[in-house]
């Protein structure tokens, strides 16, 4: 027959073992004793559900656990030649004729029974005691009371280096910190990114989140969503208008002016661009500081670093001759001869000449040459437009094709034909100074109507300066 045997939990199987009356003897019957005492004394793992072992009932006011007779609660525990024995957290099957054990249940004077063995000396068996037992989670204190065994203060738990211990009663339980969720017995970071909880950028970091905005806005005090920044408020970053957008802003150019390639600055000349060096033009070290110094033709400004052209037509610091005009250039001015038509042109105004189309040696001539003048800066950005061309008067059935004549052997111009009668000189290398660059722009007037081909022509001098400012 099979006796019961208390294991390590109530979710696992219960061990059986078969005795024999054979085999029943006292070192077995200790080893069987040993076996049991310690079945009852094994706690579930990690304490997760707070109960007592196979062959134990809690006891509520005492919240301590106390064995089960089998053998009164079960019917025919035991059945044939066997005799129900109760233990601490189970109960044994043995013959009846085993003088170790007697049932209890039975009358020894029943008849059912074998005579009495002859007096004799009488063996030390051992004796089963049941003592008190607290449930999982609880040991005895000093008032021999059931007290919550606190696992999380006595390092008893089992949580894992990743999670946090939280006590329970009779228990604990394995959580994680905010910003980690449980999977598998590990905490795993949350990326909150996942969830939208920025308005614009999210960057996840181990338990948390960092919000941050795009160039242009600034994050509220929420941490979450981003406003836009006046740039024109706060600093005007143009050197004129500045008109605010949703997250930049734009410049907008005085008439007169052009807006440069940066965006920011309007000016007919690149003096403000920025370098790595301290001053626009040249250093100079001093003890404990430092100056800045501009080239000749300059003045330096107030914030001590940058240089400004002076203009000695204006303020008439130049030396031309009274038949001569004074054109300024960033850094210097030059002198301009009048201009004079050579043969078969005639001079119909200060800057232009005609050849008459009676006169035989104007038959290939351009109609008319208009002489016109202009600055630029060293090293000007590319592509940039620098001068426009467009037919005064457009005549029906004729259209007009523009072009470079001449003047134009190193291929850092070309001309954009920008619409019907007008066209566009486009710069497409930068141009190195200081230098002067002669350019004639031919329009060339077509009319199939009349049969008629003709062309002007803009001479064009270009002064490109020493310096970028």
């Amino acid at each position: 027959m099979f006796g019961k045997l208390s294991t390590y939990s109530s979710e696992q199987t219960l061990g059986f073992f078969h005795l024999s009356p054979t085999v029943l003897d006292m070192q077995g019957l200790r080893r069987i004793l040993t076996a049991f005492t310690l079945a009852v004394c094994l706690s579930s793992p990690g304490k997760a559900q707070q109960q007592c072992t196979n062959g134990f009932d809690l006891d509520r006011a005492s919240g301590q656990c106390l064995d089960i007779d089998e053998c009164r609660t079960i019917p025919e525990a035991c059945r044939g030649d066997m005799v129900c024995v109760n233990q601490n957290g189970g109960y044994l099957c043995v013959p009846r004729t085993n003088p170790v054990y007697r049932s209890p249940y039975l009358s020894p004077y029943s008849n059912v029974y074998p005579p009495p063995p002859a007096p004799g000396p009488v063996p030390n068996y051992p004796t089963v005691t049941r003592p008190l037992m607290c449930r999982f989670g609880f040991q005895l204190d000093e008032n021999n009371q059931c007290a919550d065994v606190d696992e999380c203060a006595s390092d008893s738990h089992q949580c894992n280096p990743t999670q946090i211990c939280i006590n329970t009663e009779g228990g604990y339980t394995c959580s994680c910190t905010e910003g980690y969720w449980l999977l598998e017995g590990q905490c795993l970071d949350i990326d909150e990114c996942r969830y939208g909880y920025c308005q614009q950028l999210c960057a996840n970091v181990p338990g948390s989140y960092s919000c941050t905005c795009n160039p242009g806005f600034t994050l509220n005090d929420d941490g979450r969503s981003c406003q836009d920044v006046n740039e024109c408020t706060n600093e005007n970053p143009c050197t004129q208008t500045c008109v605010n957008t949703y997250g930049s802003f734009l410049c907008r150019c005085e008439p007169g002016y052009e807006l440069e390639a940066d965006g920011v600055n309007c000016s007919d000349m690149d003096e403000c661009s920025f370098s790595e060096f301290l001053c626009q033009h040249e250093c100079v070290n001093g003890p404990g500081s430092y100056y800045c110094t501009c080239p000749s033709g300059y003045n330096l400004l107030d914030d001590s670093r940058s240089c400004q052209d002076i203009n000695e037509c204006e303020i008439r610091n130049f030396t031309c001759t009274s038949q001569q005009t004074c054109f300024n250039i960033p850094g210097e001015y030059k002198c301009l001869d009048p201009v004079r038509c050579e043969e078969p042109y005639l001079q119909i105004s200060e800057n232009r000449c005609m050849c008459p189309a009676e006169n035989p040696g104007c038959r290939d001539q351009p109609f008319t040459i208009l002489y016109r003048v202009m600055d630029m800066v060293s090293g000007r950005s590319v592509p940039s437009d620098i001068f426009q061309m467009q037919a005064t008067t457009r005549y029906p059935g004729a259209y007009y094709i523009f072009q470079i004549k001449s003047g134009n052997e190193g291929r850092e111009f070309y001309m954009r034909q920008t619409g019907p009668i007008s066209a566009t000189l486009v710069m497409t290398r930068p141009v190195k100074g200081p230098r002067t660059i002669e350019l004639d722009l031919e329009m060339i007037t077509v009319n199939t109507v009349i049969n008629f081909r003709g062309s002007s022509v803009i001479r064009l001098r270009i002064f490109v300066s020493q310096y970028s400012f």
